[in-house]
């Protein structure tokens, strides 16, 4: 294998550390990656665990550039193995030109297990730890010390996100880590080669943070005051969030019984007035879904996030996919309107989920935003997210008394009612769950009548008409000459870029047209879109090819080329790369079907 360090520019360094659940493995990862973005750099960190406290096989991948980094690629570069296993996992993924960092006095590493030109770095490092403390998660201070030398980064900067990280327990915490981390650093630049290369630092401090976080920061800024969860992988970081910050910031934070309750008081908060969000994941989705529909049949704003792993039934609780797009579309029963989105990075979902409020209030119905493991749960570095940018749009709105009856489901031509907060003088209406009139007076239990059943499913539905002049067209990135277009959703934008930046390096052009609005489809863009490309790829984590079927219902185009995965890690762009080099291998280009 061609040696990563040497082939690519600008300069990326992939780090591995891997060992058991209760390692500390995240906390080296994160100091690694915490000094980078604020040394200027990037990075992306993926973390692959088991839902175990303690034992198991975990590891977190850290992918470092010196311009944006798109996902947590496919090798290593460096192994930082804090157990035997670890290196027999993973050894074999490191590069040549690369290295294996370990403690020597606990774990022996056969030499026939590297490859040529990877550096059996071997440290003493439960010595070198215990003049510094007696915890055994010191040994991964040493171990990220040593690291430093290895990618020649200053210690400087490891230096400063120890003192901060560890300055709320006292001095001497703080003088153990840091001087156990240059400990590890002087050993291994006594006794290992150093890579030769550098680091561009523009020491611009830029954010690194989940994309869980960027949900919670952009439900703040959308002006949310209302958040209710049952804790759910891999949507518990939202709430873990929240619990501490949202009261700061004038949310009321509800941590429920259950979904049931979780996704009841967000629609009665957001009957009363209140911006108001709940999430989940796929079976904590799975029980919320009636309520899902009492929200459209009240016309309630709400934001529902469903956070996906892999299913079906507990099914893959720390693992990645997308495999609830039909669950969601098909949420609740009967026919009713809804606006389904779905972020693709961290940045869009701080800003996609401020606009979710707006869209919820505008067309007075609940919006379903999908993600899933990875965008949630990762770690990235990002530009500056700019709550200027967000504004707050609360639709139609009765401020003050009506002339005559006040009609909240009143008939309109866009299908959106007047709207009237408690307490507006002259509003008082009935607000029921059964089919009602225009002034909310059910019309189900002594007589049914069909002509006003008829006119009402209608004006409910005329929304989605509404909505769909303002939904934007899927994106399209990249040359439309491309010789291949890659269609995407959700988190798989981030493996599509990577693969795409790799692509053209090698003389391959492809393009990238993207999906974030869901429901209702812009089914019109689309197919304009698609028409001008001369083949097409899509790629989804799931089984079935939710996505690929959605789009031939909604607009009849079949498109030929699938590359799923749904063993519950993400892709990585040699995957990616592999098969579009497949498809344009073939002398014949599969003709566009539709029906």
């Amino acid at each position: 294998m061609e040696s990563n360090l040497e082939k690519l520019s600008p300069r990326k360094v992939t780090v591995r550390i891997g060992g058991a659940a209760g390692d500390g493995i995240a906390s080296v990862a994160e100091s690694l990656a915490k000094a980078c973005s604020r040394s200027g750099l990037y990075a992306f960190a993926y973390n692959s665990y088991q839902s175990v406290i303690r034992g198991g096989h975990i590891y977190m991948q850290i992918r470092i550039g010196g311009k944006k980094v798109w996902s947590q690629g496919d090798f290593t570069d460096f192994l930082i193995a804090l157990n035997a296993d670890t290196v027999q996992r993973h050894a074999k993924d490191v590069t040549p030109g690369g290295a294996v960092i370990y403690n020597k006095e606990k774990i022996k590493v056969d030499p026939s297990t590297l490859k040529a030109g990877v550096t059996d770095a071997g440290i003493p490092s439960s010595t070198i730890a215990a003049k510094f403390g007696k915890s055994p998660v010191m040994q991964n201070t040493v171990a990220l010390g040593a690291l430093c030398h290895f990618i020649n980064f200053p210690f400087s900067s490891i230096e400063e996100v120890l003192v901060s990280t560890f300055a709320r327990k006292g001095d001497a915490v703080v003088q153990a880590n840091v001087g156990a981390a240059k400990a590890g650093y002087e050993f291994a630049k006594e006794n290992f080669k150093l890579v030769h290369f550098s680091w561009e630092f523009s020491d611009t401090k830029r954010m690194f943070m989940t994309g869980n976080q960027a949900i919670a920061l952009g439900a703040l800024a959308g002006g949310c005051k209302f958040f209710s969860a049952y804790p759910m992988t891999p949507a518990s970081g939202i709430l873990h969030w929240m619990a501490p910050k949202g009261p700061k910031y004038g949310i009321v934070v509800k941590q429920c019984e259950d979904e049931i309750a979780a996704m009841n008081m967000a629609v009665g908060a957001g009957q009363v007035g209140a911006r108001a969000m709940t999430a989940t994941s796929g079976g904590g989705f799975s029980l919320m879904t009636e309520a899902v529909g009492l929200a459209a049949m009240l016309e309630t704003p709400v934001v529902v996030f469903n956070v996906m792993r892999g299913g079906p039934s507990t099914g893959l609780p720390t693992k990645t996919e997308q495999g609830d797009l039909f669950q969601v579309l098909g949420a609740s029963q009967g026919d009713y309107p809804k606006i389904i989105v779905a972020p693709a990075t961290v940045e869009d979902a701080f800003y996609l989920t401020a606009e979710a409020f707006n869209l919820a209030e505008i067309y007075q119905c609940p919006v379903l935003m999908v993600s899933d493991l990875l965008l949630s749960e990762h770690y990235e570095t990002i530009e500056d997210l700019d709550f200027s940018k967000v504004k707050i749009d609360r639709g139609q709105i009765v401020s003050g008394p009506t002339d005559g009856k006040y009609l909240r489901y009143k008939i309109t031509p866009n299908g959106i009612s007047p709207r009237a907060l408690p307490g507006t003088e002259g509003t008082i209406y009935v607000s029921g769950s059964d089919e009602h009139d225009e002034d909310g007076t059910l019309i189900s239990d002594v007589f049914t009548d069909p002509v006003k059943r008829k006119a009402m499913m209608e004006k409910r539905m005329r929304k989605m008409d509404t909505a769909l002049k303002s939904i934007p067209a899927p994106e399209l990135f990249g040359s439309k000459d491309a010789d291949l277009t890659l269609i995407g959703w959700g988190s798989s934008y981030y493996v599509i870029r990577d693969a795409m930046r790799s692509l053209e390096k090698e003389g391959i052009h492809v393009n990238h047209l993207h999906i974030r609005y869901i429901w209702p489809f812009p089914a019109e863009a689309f197919t304009k879109m698609f028409k001008s490309c001369k083949n097409t790829l899509i790629i989804e984590s799931n089984y079935t090819g939710q996505m690929e079927r959605f789009i031939r219902q909604e607009t009849g185009i079949s498109i030929p080329n699938h590359l799923r995965k749904y063993d519950g890690e993400p892709f990585g762009p040699a995957e990616v790369i592999q098969k579009v080099k497949e498809i344009l291998s073939q002398k014949q280009v599969p003709e566009l079907v539709t029906r």
